[in-house]
This record gives structure tokens, sequence and C-alpha cells, in this order.
């Protein structure tokens, strides 16, 4: 019974023991079936939840989602903390938004502002659909702060971007979603690749920028600085004009830059620089605005333009850009070196050669002036003035041909270390050939109606010829130099720059004016001008030796010397003549009733100090009643204002005096012949002097003497006793 007792105390233990044990099991069981309590908040968090969201509309219109993977709201203030926030605010079409993206995020309900002390990442322009078109811009910063309302960030920590043509990092940053405007505040740096693989990347760099989406353009301010490749612009305010994302335009003011290539370059600056650019980034055309300077550069020489406004043309066919034409306008300057050159008009075009090194040709579209600068002492000065002017060049930018219209030109050069007077010229055109050299003047025209001035010469003629290195010019058409001295024309002239002296041919008519040094005689009067006519004319020494050649006639008031050949030397102070000889002076003297003394022979030979004209090789000497012939003749003259224009003559050789009078016939022969005009004596001697009267007959003598004036004849025997005799007229 004992036993009994004790097996059912220990079946019961066993049971109670396996009840405890189910009864644990179950409710383990239940407790890990039963949901964990919430766990207390602390006292400033109001509520906590998981993939939180929250927007704002306007109407039917999305303006703004936040959206974040864990939030807790904050009593006071009131806030929430979201992670991994996702902000899209949505563009008034609806149909794209920017999107902000953070890991930790602080969103103000009450001021409507999310602020993200953490790393950030915003893209703009999002399409609603997903499908993303155009370009992207992404940008990466920390402590941007965001208005849920108007979708405006800002943030004053760097800032990092990428876009689908470049990238770019600054020191803090606004955006504003509306305006789609982007500011990059300080320190601001771009890059833009292009979409060609072959374009260059160009480098922006800025005190700020502003990039407004909407107008597709960036501004740069207040200072810029833009480099690609070799080019490189520094400048104050920039405004960069974007097309498809590349940039197409550059506008910066108070703006210089350079453009560096083999073996050339390029460097400019203005007050307003505007650069355009092709798709691949090459720059098309350049225009400088404002005391704006390009400065070409090669080893061939320089070549620096000034004006108001500079554009520059570029081929951009090849490789790279080329500079293809400059256009200057408005007070332009362009100077060339190192043979210095300085055009200026109010509108240039230079021209380049293939490659953009070498210019090809110069022109002006209004009126302007080149200069071309002594490189060397005694070197020339020359300037020439146009109503247009083109300019054409050869290899290493020499200058090769020049050309103008309506064209004036002034040359100035040093004579013994002097100033000589300036050489001035005019015509209608001009046209010149250079040294290819040295770069100097070769050979220029110019023509029709040209003009010459230099000191007090003077010259015109339909066209003129320039030998530079000679220093020649030749007039043809209608040609006529002239000074103070006199004057020439002629069919051609050709004139010598440095000396004065000159060779003119073809009907040439010319005029002396008188040299009133001494008294003058009937040959040469000192008071009137010496008129000549000839087929060739030299005027040497300042044009006081002169020569007529070619049936050459030489007056003076009523005085005339005709011969092939005439020299005057006004230094020596003597004519001369050969050739078919004939002199005519007029003769005043009492008895010569108003006639002219005519000389004729194949030489003649005057010198004004003893007013003497000697006549050679058979000479013929007639005057009102009366002739002498003889192999040679000497005529003493008197002076131009005497009463008698002849004094006396003697005759050598032959001598052959004939008087003549009506009813009466004197003819008196010898070997030599004088015969004095006032006295109107006539003496033969040697040979056999025999005087012939038509009315007394023949006398003869050693020595004959008569004196016509009075009928008296004195004849001298070899005795020597004289005789005396009258003759009578009949």
């Amino acid at each position: 019974m004992r036993r009994t007792r004790r097996l059912l105390l220990l079946a019961f233990l066993l049971i109670l023991a396996g009840v405890g044990v189910t009864y644990r099991i179950q409710r383990g069981l239940q407790e890990r079936a039963t949901p964990e309590p919430p766990k207390t908040l602390p006292g400033h968090i109001t509520a906590a939840a998981d993939y939180w969201s929250w927007s704002h509309t306007d109407g039917n219109r999305p303006v703004v989602e936040v959206r974040a993977r864990n939030f807790r709201q904050i009593k006071d203030p009131s806030l929430f903390e979201l992670e991994d926030v996702e902000l899209r605010f949505f563009l008034k079409d609806g149909k794209s938004y920017d999107k902000v993206r953070s890991r930790k995020a602080d969103f103000d309900i009450a001021q409507k502002q999310l602020h993200s002390p953490g790393d950030v990442e915003i893209t703009m322009a999002v399409p609603a659909d997903g499908k993303p078109k155009g370009r992207v811009l992404v940008i990466h910063s920390s402590g941007v702060t965001f208005e849920s309302t108007t979708g405006k960030a800002r943030t004053d920590r760097p800032v990092s971007f990428t876009f689908d043509t470049g990238e770019g990092q600054a020191v803090g940053a606004s955006y504003d979603p509306a305006a789609r405007e982007l500011v990059l505040q300080s320190a601001a740096q771009l890059t833009w690749r292009g979409r060609d693989p072959k374009s260059k990347t160009m480098h922006v760099e800025a005190g700020q920028v502003i990039y407004r989406e909407q107008e597709s353009k960036v501004f740069l301010l207040p200072w810029s600085r833009l480099t690609r490749d070799q080019l490189t612009l520094e400048a104050g305010m920039s405004v960069v004009t974007l097309e498809d994302g590349a940039i197409r335009l550059v506008e910066a003011r108070e703006a210089r830059g350079s453009d560096r290539f083999p073996k050339r370059s390029i460097d400019y600056q203005a007050a307003e620089l505007n650069m355009r650019f092709t798709g691949k980034g090459e720059m098309e055309h350049l225009t400088g605005i404002g005391d704006a300077r390009v400065v070409s550069s090669s080893p061939a020489g320089r070549t620096n333009v000034r004006a108001d406004r500079v554009d520059l043309t570029f081929d951009t066919s090849g490789e790279d850009s080329a500079l293809q034409r400059a256009d200057a306008l408005g007070s332009a300057v362009v100077e060339s070196a190192p043979v210095v050159r300085i055009l200026k008009s109010e509108a240039i075009a230079l021209h380049m050669r293939a490659g953009g090194r070498e210019i090809e040709r110069v022109e002006t579209h209004s009126r302007g002036r080149v200069e071309f600068l002594p490189q060397r002492p005694g070197e020339r000065r020359r300037q020439m003035d146009a109503e247009r002017m083109w300019i054409h060049y050869g290899a290493n930018n020499e200058i090769e041909t020049y050309q103008a219209v309506d064209v004036a030109t002034r040359t100035e050069r040093e004579t013994a270390g002097k100033a000589a007077p300036p050489a001035l010229t005019w015509s209608g055109s001009l046209a010149a050939e250079f040294d290819p050299g040295s770069g100097q003047l070769k050979r220029m025209e110019q023509w029709p109606a040209f003009r010459y001035e230099e000191g007090e010469r003077r010259a015109r003629a339909d066209k003129a010829e320039f030998d530079s290195p000679a220093e020649v010019i030749t007039l043809t058409g209608r040609a006529r130099v002239w000074d103070p001295t006199g004057s020439a024309d002629a069919g051609a002239i050709v004139l010598e720059q440095k000396t004065g002296d000159f060779t003119a041919e073809g009907k040439v008519t010319s005029t002396r004016q008188p040299d009133r040094k001494g008294a003058g005689s009937a040959m040469l009067a000192a008071d009137q001008p010496v008129q000549a006519r000839a087929e060739k004319m030299t005027a040497t020494n300042h044009n006081r030796h002169l020569v007529y050649e070619g049936d050459a006639v030489l007056w003076q008031g009523a005085s005339r010397l005709q011969a092939d050949r005439i020299e005057i030397d006004r230094d020596q102070r003597y004519l001369a003549a050969q050739g078919r000889v004939v002199s005519q002076f007029l003769d005043r003297g009492k008895n010569s009733k108003g006639g002219f003394t005519v000389v004729r022979a194949p030489q003649m030979r005057y010198t004004d100090e003893d007013r003497l004209a000697q006549y050679q090789g058979g000479a013929d000497l007639a005057r009102p009643g009366l002739t002498v012939r003889a192999r040679e003749i000497r005529a003493w003259l008197r002076e131009a204002k005497s009463d008698s224009s002849l004094d006396r003559a003697v005759a050598d050789g032959q001598a052959e005096i004939v008087q003549a009078a009506p009813g009466l016939k004197r003819i008196g022969t010898s070997e030599h012949a004088e015969f004095y005009e006032t006295e109107q004596r006539v003496i033969l001697t040697g040979g056999e002097p025999r005087l012939a009267d038509s009315v007394q007959g023949t006398t003869r003598g050693s020595r004959l003497t008569y004196y016509a004036n009075r009928d008296q004849l004195i004849v001298e025997g070899a005795d020597g006793r004289p005789a005396v005799s009258r003759l009578k007229k009949k």
C-alpha cells in the first residue's frame, strides 16, 4: 500500500512536470509569435516611420515631391529627419523635374526647406517619363538648403558637377529651377569637351558663373579666363552662349587673348571681344569692338591691326582654324614689320594666304594712307594717300605690288644730313612694284593727270614712271616740267629727282627765264626770257646748262638762233650751236633801218663775257645793205639796251663784204675783213684786198678802208703811202 502511494506520487510529479514543460514550451512559442511592443520614443520625437513621402501640388500640377526611406518627426521645431532622401521639383510643363538625392537631410515643414549637411546630388531636367533627353547636368555638393515651394537650392561649400560635354567645380552655388539659373559663387572652373570626339577641350575660369539654361548662356564675372589648346582669353565679364551643349559664342569685356600655332601666333584685345566657334570648338569668327587690336606674328614678320572694330574670319576646313580675313573699321591702322609700313583708313580688309601665316593682300574701302618708314639712314620715308588702295604681298609678308586710285604721294629724304624738300605727286591711278628682298619701292607708275612738286620744281604729264633706285621719273604724254628758272614741254621727259636734271624729247618747247647777272646783250638779254623749240632738250646743273637738239630754235625777243644743236651754259656764260646755224637779232642801229642781222654758219659759239659770237665753217652775215661772207666771222654784240645790236664784225678766210644800195653795189674781198657799225667802216686786208664798185669800178691795195656812210675810200699801196679817194653814188 505504501509502495502504491509512492508510485502515485511519482506519477503525479511526472504529470506535473510534463504539464509545466508543455506550458513553458507553449508560452515560449506564444511569446515568440506575439509582436514585440513598440519602444518608447525619446521625448523630442513625435513619430518615426519607414518609406516616408510628402508632396505639394498646384491644382492638378505636381510642384514638389519628397521621398525618404526613413524619417523621424521632431516635436519642436516641426522638423523631419530623413534618410536616403529624393526630392523632385517639377517644372511648369510637368514633363521634367530636377532631382535631389542625399543620404541624410532635415525637412522643415514650417519653413518648407530641406537641408542636407552631407553629400548631395542634383540632377537637372530629368524627363518625367524616365527617358533622358539632351543635356543632363548632375551637381555634387554638401551643406545644401532646398526650398520646397520654389525649388531653389543653395550651398556655400565646394561644388562639382558634370554634364554630357564636360564638368566643372566651384565654391558655393545656388540654383533656381523656375528661372533655370545656376550660380557658382566663386573660384568657378568649367570644362567643355564638345560632342565631336575630335573637338578640343575648352577650359573656363571665373570669379563667379551664372548659367541660364533657358537662354543657353553662361555669365562669367567679374573676371574670366578661357583656354582651348593654344587659345587663351582673359577678360572682365564674359557671356558664353551654348548650342546643343557646345560653346558657340563668347562675348567678353575688356578682353585680351592669344592663339598660338606652329610658326605663327595671333594676339588680340578690345573693350568688347566676341568669339564665335563651330560645333567642333574651332574659332570661326572674332570681333573686337572699342580700341580693338590684333597682332599676327610669324617668322616672316609682324602685322599689328588697330581700329574701333576688328573682325577676324577663320577657315575651319582644316585641322586647325586659320586666319582667313581681317576687317578693321573706324580709325583703322595696320602696321607691318620688319619693313615698317603703316596703313590708315576708316575701312581696311586683310586677306590671308591658305594657312593664315602670311598676308596675301590688303585693301581699303575708304580713303586711306600708307606710310613706308626708313630702316637705315639715307632711306626715304614715303607716304601715299588714296581713295582706294590694294596691296598685294609675296613671300615672307613682303609687299609685291601696290595699286591706288585718286592718289597723292609724299616722299622725304635727307641730302648731306639735311632734310630735302619733300617730293609730292598726284594722279588718278597708281601702280607700284617693290623689291622682294628689301621691301623697298622698285618701280611706280602714275596716270592720268599726273602732277609733281619738289621744292620749287614742278612737273605734270598724262603718265609718269618712277624708277626708285635710280631716282628717275619718266613723264609721257603732254609732259611739262618747270621751276622759277623756266619750263619745258615735250612728248616725254626724263627727270632725275636727285639733281633736277632732265631730258625732254618729242616736239620740245621751253622757256628759260633771264639770268639777271650782268648787263646782257643782243644774243642773251638779261631782262627777257629765252624761248626754245627742238626735238630733244637736256637740262643739267640746276637748269643752268641746256642742250637743244634736232631742228632746234632759240629766240629771245626779236633775237633768234636756229641749228641742229644749241647749247647754253649760264655758269660759263656761253652759247654754242652746231649744224646749219642761223642766228638772227634785231639791229636797232641808226644805219640798220630797223632790220635784222642774220648770220649763217655750220658752227657758232657766243661768250657773254666779251659779247663775242664766233661763226666757223663758212659763215654768212647779212644785215640791211650789208653782207659778209668768210670761212670764219666774229661778231661783237653790244648791250641789249644799246642803239645798235652789232658793234663790229671780223671775217677771216676768203672774206667778202657786199654793200648794196639802190643803184649801187660794192663788193670787197680779202683774207681778212673788218666792219665797224658805228662808223660804217669796212677794212679789207690780207691776200689781195679788192673793192669792186658798180659805178666807180675796181680798186686794189694792200689795205682798203671805206666808210659807207660818207662814201670815202682809203687805199693803201705797197709803198705805204695812203691814197684817198671819194666814192660817189651814181
